[in-house]
């Protein structure tokens, strides 16, 4: 690695920002959780209930969906409330991510015709808003399906595996691991990557923005993503106790 090359941050090419994980973090959701990952600040709350969506009443299966939003001085200057005008495409696409993510470690037929609902509500963005969304909520999934076991007497594991996800980038020509904004406004290759606690991939999301990315290149993109999906998997594993 060039001598010349630093990151905005200052940190190791392959350094994740400082991660804080507090559960129950509000009192009447089934799991909640406050991520912090750096400045990126989301509130992910699980909601259960006691119906699955029409398309799957009389199946047995349950449904695991999430919505997504920022509050308005989240960013750096002021974004309009999306609830007059609907969710905007992103904001659609973001939440689908992350419905599809917690989706991909549920026994649906385990948790039966319930529906839980993951809110993650973005307070403080600094890059990585919905890595830190998926990471967070499923700690805040596994505690809502805590609950479901210990009141609806359910004794067969709901949650079946272990998911986080981390962004990577290609920035002043290295690979980079956590891109903050600073860095995210101004690299050639941005990733989104989710992972499980097994090494597969859930979903790979990835753009140049610059020049575009060579295969070797995206190879050590993903090796980083490996390596910090796998850290914060054992963050969220200390958390959940």
């Amino acid at each position: 690695m060039s001598t010349e090359f630093k990151r905005p941050s200052g940190r190791a090419t392959d350094q994740l920002r400082a991660l804080t994980i507090q559960r129950s973090f509000t009192v009447h959701a089934e799991g909640s959780v406050l991520v912090s990952i750096g400045n990126t600040r989301v509130l992910c709350t699980a909601s259960v209930e006691d119906r699955s969506p029409p398309f799957l009443r009389g199946t047995g299966l349950g449904w695991v969906t999430a919505e997504y939003g920022m509050l308005p001085r989240a960013t750096h200057t002021r974004g309009r409330r999306e609830n007059k005008d609907g969710p905007s495409g992103r904001t659609h696409e973001i939440q689908r991510l992350i419905g599809r993510s917690l989706r991909s470690v549920v026994d649906r037929s385990v948790l039966g015709e319930r529906t839980i609902t993951l809110d993650c509500d973005v307070l403080q963005a600094d890059g990585g808003t919905r890595c830190a969304a998926i990471t967070g909520a499923y700690v805040a999934l596994v505690d809502a399906c805590r609950w479901i076991k210990a009141h609806k007497k359910i004794e067969r594991p709901i949650v079946k595996g272990q998911i986080a996800a981390v962004s990577v980038g290609w920035y002043k020509g290295q690979a980079v691991l956590d891109l903050d904004y600073a860095e995210d406004s101004d690299c050639d290759t941005d990733m989104n990557v989710v992972m499980n606690a097994v090494g597969g991939f859930i979903e790979i999301q990835g753009t140049a923005e610059g020049a575009a990315f060579t295969r070797a290149e995206l190879d050590a993109m993903l090796a980083l993503a490996a390596q910090g999906c796998s850290e914060l998997q054992a963050a969220q594993l200390q958390s959940l106790g």
